[in-house]
């Protein structure tokens, strides 16, 4: 499993964790300020190389990515702002938080749903 720190690109995390889930085939879980990928199979590794390619192509797709340094040590990748200057939130947009189920991936944006949800897990 992988973690990716993302303090400094907030308002994108959400975006980024679809397309780099997407681009190395894993199973993305939401965190307050980070996400982790986890593998398909426990059998299949992620490799750190690749996720840190997605994640400057996608830095690279929206200008960024000459503002930020994408790190590994161990099994966390940050994401830091080379100049102090953090991606902030879009007023025009309303970025709503995300909540991720820790078993299967699931994901709402509502708490209440994900409570619901993980008495599946417990049945």
């Amino acid at each position: 499993m992988l973690t990716i720190d993302c303090k400094d690109v907030v308002s994108i995390k959400n975006d980024l964790l679809v397309y780099v889930a997407d681009q190395v085939a894993a199973i993305p879980t939401l965190k307050h300020h980070q996400f982790t990928l986890s593998a398909l199979d426990d059998d299949e590794i992620i490799e750190t190389t690749e996720v840190i390619s997605a994640i400057k192509e996608y830095l690279d797709s929206i200008d960024e990515g000459k503002n930020f340094a994408v790190i590994s040590n161990n099994n966390i990748i940050n994401i830091t702002s080379i100049s102090g200057r953090v991606i902030e939130n879009n007023s025009n947009e309303s970025q709503h938080e995300m909540f991720s189920c820790t078993h299967c991936g699931f994901v709402t944006q509502y708490q209440v749903e994900l409570n619901t949800h993980m008495r599946i897990h417990y049945l």
